[in-house]
């Protein structure tokens, strides 16, 4: 990862450990080190012929397969750019449209799996140029092929065009350098003590940040990986985890949903049968990270040898490529029982026995990694001195690994920057003994006349509750036009929508529990309780509950 480009990074590794795989087990596919540096090359020659070349960002439409990350390296060869493009049914061809139109993408690249497909995407497409990956590849095996090797690529060159999951606005594209990504990849690799004897899996997709680089990571250490299927873990936890245990791997990265999987998928009285002691690093992020989601997934694999102390809490996201805070490898997660209403009211975190009412659980997610520099400020401030310790404000950053910009040709975007050069997360936290810890997001600010709320302090309120399906539930306020007497007025309350699977007939039951419950956490009495199907709420392509767009649709009378 010293050298200056993905390519030249996977050349050296290769020449090091290139018998080193990438297993893809629904392909039944392991792809050595040596043969994707090598096809990469071959592959990369046929897509100059084909009139790809410096500075083109060409979008690819994958599963987690081989194609991709062959695609990716030979792209990388010819100072080209990867639009990993996003599969969500729910949104179809109208958002695949606007991420081409909003990167100025020509080409797109459809792998093998998805190749039936084709003829629809053309479709959908028009006046874009859709190419089979299959064909692409098929010139990667060619012996006497010309290559590209890409030594003249610079490290400031684009390589990868990341758009974020769109969970509080649209998506944004994300413009990565090789310099970026490697930056990331390094602090990964130091953050975990990362070496060739680990063993990595992972079931995230390709086009999701934290499976790419997670997986770039491991393989540009040499490190054996296996890649699966978002399917293999999302219809069958269980035996994900069955092989995932036998196969001895020592690292996973996933969001805090997946561990709630996995205890609601192995029975109690069977999970001593799994051997989790070889787990090394238990990645957890992605989304808000939850006390009760942890200690139960502790509690309930501690007869499989699960330790603790395997569990990392991190923090990051799209705009810094990846990763921004880790905590002390080998701790377990640490939590900051603070007051609840002077953390959404005051801005202040007050420590406070966990046992006292109005006590919140904050998951510490540790100290900024390698090369990064962060601040908390002031979100109403374009710059400015850093708040003190246990001050709620808007998580800055700054360092090698931090974007120069959202992709916009018409110029109509806001740049996610300060006035002097720190990124904008949006995401609201606090410092405390050195680590960071997250609140939540400021456009998610619940404010109901004239008081504050965190979303997930309603949440987290109901979100254990037996009922409540997987989950998931999500918090927002609603404003209504109200007559009365003949006077038009705006009344407002708190929406709860909750997805459920219990009949209708249990329905009023369970609202009038849901709220109580609320009331007795928050001392919120205005709350509306909205039942609904599992698998309704919006999520974006990466799981995360997408709360504005529920609030928009409750609006919508949807």
């Amino acid at each position: 990862m010293d050298e200056p480009t993905l390519h030249a990074a996977l050349d050296r590794i290769a020449a090091r450990h290139g018998d080193v795989t990438v297993d893809f087990p629904a392909d039944k596919v392991a792809l050595s080190l040596t043969a994707l540096s090598a096809r990469s090359r071959r592959i990369a020659a046929h897509l100059r012929e084909v009139g790809i070349g410096d500075g083109d960002r060409v979008g690819v439409l994958s599963t987690n397969e081989p194609d991709f990350l062959l695609i990716l390296f030979a792209l990388s060869r010819l100072g080209a750019c990867v639009c990993p493009l996003p599969m969500h049914a729910k949104e179809g061809a109208d958002r695949l449209v606007g991420v081409l139109d909003d990167a100025g993408i020509k080409d797109v690249v459809v792998s093998s799996r998805l190749a039936a497909m084709m003829p629809f995407i053309e479709e959908a497409l028009p006046g874009r140029r859709v190419l089979g990956a299959a064909g692409i590849l098929a010139h990667g095996g060619r012996d006497q092929a010309d290559e590209v090797s890409g030594a003249d690529v610079p490290a400031t060159s684009e390589i990868v065009l990341q758009y974020t999951s769109g969970s509080t606005s649209r998506p944004k594209g994300v413009r990565l350098t090789h310099a970026n990504v490697l930056a990331t990849l390094r602090a990964i690799r130091d953050g975990i003590e990362l070496t060739p004897a680990d063993k990595n899996s992972s079931w995230l997709p390709l086009f999701h940040d934290m499976g790419l680089f997670g997986t770039l990571t491991g393989i540009l250490t040499g490190v054996p990986c296996t890649i699966w299927r978002p399917s293999a873990f999302v219809k069958d936890p269980a035996r994900w985890l069955r092989q995932f245990a036998d196969g001895g791997y020592t690292i996973s990265p996933m969001p805090n949903f997946a561990y709630d999987y996995l205890v609601e998928a192995v029975p109690a009285d069977e999970a001593a049968s799994y051997d989790l002691s070889r787990w090394r690093v238990a990645f957890n992020g992605a989304e808000p990270i939850a006390v009760d989601s942890l200690e139960t997934f502790f509690g309930h694999f501690a007869p499989s040898g699960f330790d603790p102390r395997t569990m990392l809490t991190v923090y990051g996201l799209a705009e810094a490529t990846l990763a921004v805070t880790f905590p002390p490898l080998g701790r377990g997660p640490r939590f900051d029982w603070v007051d609840r209403a002077a953390l959404a009211e005051r801005g202040v975190a007050v420590p406070v026995e966990r046992t006292e009412p109005g006590a919140r659980g904050v998951v510490a997610v540790g100290r900024p990694v390698l090369g990064m520099d962060l601040r908390i400020a002031d979100p109403h401030s374009d710059g400015g001195a850093a708040l003190g310790d246990r001050s709620v404000g808007e998580v800055q950053l700054r360092g090698p690994s931090v974007t120069a910009g959202y992709v916009d040709d018409a110029g109509t975007l806001d740049q996610p920057f300060t006035a002097d050069g720190w990124l904008r997360t949006g995401d609201l936290g606090y410092l405390a003994d050195g680590e960071l810890h997250i609140t939540g997001r400021s456009k998610e600010m619940l404010i109901l006349r004239g008081d504050n709320y965190y979303p997930d302090d309603v949440e987290s309120a109901v979100r254990t509750d037996e009922a409540v399906h997987r989950r998931r539930c999500v918090a927002f306020v609603h404003q209504e036009s109200d007559t009365d007497q003949g006077r038009d007025t705006e009344r407002e309350f708190m929406v709860l929508v909750a997805e459920t699977d219990r009949p209708g007939s249990e329905h009023p039951a369970l609202s009038d529990r849901l709220r109580t419950r609320v009331r007795r956490a928050l001392g919120l009495h205005d709350l509306r309780v909205v039942l609904v199907a599992p698998d309704t709420l919006p999520r974006t392509t990466s799981g995360k509950l997408q709360r504005l767009a529920a609030r928009n649709d409750f609006a919508d009378g949807r």
